[in-house]
């Protein structure tokens, strides 16, 4: 004989129930199966380590990916150390490094764009199931890119390819292509107190 709920148990217990039947039928009413546009944006620490993160997911279910890392392509960090010696992962390094560092409008104009035309090349391939553009917001920003050479192949890519944008401040048209948004708030950076870049956290 099973114990009477306290007065707590029995509310916690229709208070899930009927959280369960929302949560069902939400799952239950989507029907659209389709290769989704990502955009993680804003000053938050934590946009690339997300695709990233997408990457290996999609590596477990024994699916195929490619990164494309701009701006930064040049920094070493710990997820294409580790990813990109992985079975089904293409990781292009588009970048030479920030843009105070190169100082050279010219050859980071040409740098991205080059990084650019593999990144089509693989937007047009459905044997890739996750395609990742790393810091692609800068290039349409600083205008190395226009919107009128990237849309159009995000929107032509196969049915099923899923494709993550990441960088700060992403363009108006970038967020109403998308399928899913996210804005990462900076609340608080170790870095402002005088922190280096730790290995295996910010590299």
């Amino acid at each position: 004989m099973s114990e009477a709920l306290t007065d707590e148990e029995r509310r916690h217990k229709e208070r899930t129930a009927k959280h369960k039947e929302v949560v069902d039928a939400r799952i239950a009413a989507a029907k659209v199966d389709k290769g989704l546009v990502l955009v993680l944006t804003g000053n938050g620490k934590g946009k690339s380590s997300s695709a990233f993160g997408m990457v290996a997911r999609s590596l477990g279910y024994g699916r195929s990916a490619a990164v494309f890392q701009f701006i930064k392509g040049k920094q070493d960090v710990g997820e294409r150390a580790f990813l990109s010696r992985q079975p089904g992962v293409t990781w292009e390094n588009c970048g030479e490094g920030f843009t105070w560092e190169t100082q050279d409008l010219r050859r980071d104009i040409a740098t991205a764009q080059a990084g650019w035309e593999k990144a089509k090349r693989a937007l047009a391939d459905p044997a890739i199931s996750l395609v990742v553009l790393d810091e692609l917001t800068y290039l349409i920003n600083y205008r190395y890119l226009s919107l009128d050479e990237v849309l159009p192949p995000i929107r032509s890519r196969p049915s099923m390819q899923h494709v993550v944008i990441t960088g700060r401040a992403a363009h108006q048209e970038l967020i109403a292509l998308a399928d899913t948004v996210s804005a990462i708030r900076d609340e608080k950076h170790a870095f402002r107190a005088g922190v280096k870049a730790q290995v295996g956290i910010d590299l």
